[in-house]
């Protein structure tokens, strides 16, 4: 549930378990490693590369990489970033350019073909488990020896149980994912601070505090929706929409709602999962909602409306309080409501309930596949060792997000000096900028930038996302579940099945917000549910769990 991009994350596989990286078969595995018997492909290889090592080939290599192409930056051949990459590494990557519209089908059907790059970036868990049965990717886990650098932030971050996410039924991981130190927030909800102060309210610090101020609002302003959100699905198809709200609304309460929806809610008393929808978390999360329909302190077109019209609702002053993202928040909504004389807005802490003063979330981002075809080249050894410095390595990471010291920026994170050089801008930083760091130079691109260091992290931020982050850190991180991998056959089934519950869930959930179903009927919903074999699901997940443990664990 961190989103530092929203995750279509649907896998039942959700969350930290305590599971060693060595007892699940990653790299520290006993016996002998598929590593150790490739002595005919280290051409290229550095004989001795380790942790802040800078990894240079002994010979140029050249590798084939898919890359997504954002129409925010499109791909530049002639980009900094592809110059001095080959300066640092002596490697020259072949891009296979494809645009972020057509990424996921392209890739599809090049993986499908066994003709895709070899290098496979920007793929989102679970879309690598399409591409294991036939083979066509690696077992990243096996080879994790060659990456000190990845060993190394594992270690250190205590990062082992978020790997284990990955695993599948053999034990195995096959997608490299983006490693940060800490779960981080971004997503929460905007208020009009000059109407907090106008009515003499606090910024609101739980999500009883969020009900008193928009009741007090409507009594000032009886003929609008003090609150009316966006993020839905812009539509008037049966689902909840209202994505972000019903998210961080869903974690307040212990369970995965909203664009953060899993089907499997792990009950950490009961030492099992329990379906989502069907559990008294989510019933409260729901009767919360439908409460403030009721009183009309939400707007029931939030669960429908286009975001277009969620922002002109709050740049009208139609409503006060919408989702937001710190992007959201100085991209559009000041911009929104700059014409209203006095009028202020900022993204406050996400609101606690009852689960407290905590988070859950992952620490890991989207990652790569890498063709299983690669193992078998001369250069492979070389292949990890680049790929384990560029992603992995603080200098990589340095590198592939800010560029390079004295052209594009100055300073150093680690000691809080870091600024962008005067002439150049990203993201509203020095707006006055002539050359983007994205557009010009091919830096923070999106798809080598991900990951790293909370003081990486925190130094694209200004200094009120900061003030928002630290009231963030502050709290506990949660242990997530245990994780649940299911095989081929299984998924097959379960997929089939919970497309049907996703869909009545959506439903039936909406029924429930705006009224339209009365919560005295949630028992034979529930049933209903089991109609459409959510204890059958259920089963399965408990039983692959048990299996994994057993065998894994």
């Amino acid at each position: 549930m961190n989103q530092i991009s929203r995750r279509g994350f649907l896998s039942v596989s959700a969350g930290v378990a305590g599971l060693s990286l060595a007892a699940c078969g990653g790299g520290g595995d006993g016996g002998s490693k598929p590593s150790s018997k490739l002595t005919a492909n280290r051409t290229g290889a550095m004989a001795k590369y380790g942790v802040g090592d800078q990894f240079k080939a002994t010979v140029p290599l050249s590798f084939s990489a898919m890359l997504l192409s954002n129409a925010n930056y499109p791909y530049k051949a002639d980009w900094e970033f592809w110059s001095e990459l080959t300066k640092r590494t002596n490697v020259t990557l072949q891009p296979t350019v494809i645009p972020a519209s057509d990424y996921n089908q392209k890739r599809s059907v090049m993986v499908s073909a066994g003709n895709a790059p070899t290098l496979i970036p920007k793929t989102y868990h679970p879309d690598e488990e399409a591409y294991i049965s036939g083979g066509a990717i690696l077992p990243v886990s096996d080879y994790l020896d060659l990456m000190p650098n990845f060993q190394d932030k594992v270690a250190k971050w205590n990062l082992a149980g978020d790997l284990d996410q990955l695993r599948e039924a053999d034990g195995k991981f096959y997608l490299l994912p983006g490693l940060h130190q800490d779960v981080w927030k971004d997503y929460s909800l905007a208020i009009r601070t000059d109407i907090l102060k106008q009515l003499n309210l606090q910024v609101p610090q739980t999500w009883d505090d969020l009900t008193t101020v928009l009741r007090t609002m409507k009594l000032t302003y009886p003929d609008r929706y003090p609150f009316s959100d966006r993020w839905s699905t812009g539509s008037t198809t049966p689902q909840p929409g209202a994505n972000n709200l019903l998210a961080i609304l869903g974690e307040a309460h212990g369970v995965w709602a909203g664009w953060s929806y899993q089907h499997a809610n792990w009950n950490a008393d009961a030492g099992r999962f329990e379906y989502t929808g069907a559990t008294d978390q989510y019933k409260a999360m729901i009767q919360y909602l439908n409460t403030l329909v009721s009183e009309k302190l939400l707007d029931p077109e939030s669960f429908t409306q286009s975001d277009d019209q969620a922002r002109q609702k709050f740049a009208d002053g139609q409503s006060f309080v919408i989702s937001a993202n710190a992007q959201e928040l100085v991209n559009h909504y000041r911009k929104d409501i700059a014409k209203i004389s006095g009028a202020t807005v900022a993204k406050i802490p996400v609101p606690i309930g009852p689960i407290g003063a905590a988070k859950t979330g992952y620490r890991t981002e989207n990652g790569m596949m890498i063709s299983n075809k690669a193992k078998d080249g001369k250069d492979f050894v070389a292949l990890m060792q680049f790929i384990d410095w560029l992603w992995y390595s603080d200098e990589g990471q340095m590198f592939a997000k800010w560029g390079v010291p004295g052209t594009t920026y100055t300073g150093s994170v680690d000691d809080g000096t870091f600024k962008l050089a005067p002439d150049v801008t990203w993201a509203g930083v020095n707006p006055s900028g002539t050359k983007n760091l994205q557009v010009d130079y091919g830096f923070f691109n999106g798809v080598f930038a991900y990951g790293g260091s909370t003081k990486l992290l925190d130094s694209q931020f200004p200094p009120e996302e900061l003030e928002f982050q630290k009231v963030m850190d502050a709290r506990k991180t949660l242990p997530l579940a245990p994780p649940a991998p299911l095989s081929s056959d299984d998924r097959e089934q379960a997929t089939l099945w919970t497309t049907s519950l996703k869909d009545y869930v959506d439903q039936e959930t909406l029924k429930f917000i705006l009224g339209k179903r009365p919560l005295s009927e949630w028992t034979a919903y529930v049933s209903e549910l089991k109609g459409k074999n959510s204890d059958q699901y259920i089963k399965l997940v408990n039983q692959a769990y048990q299996d994994f443990k057993k065998n894994h664990g």
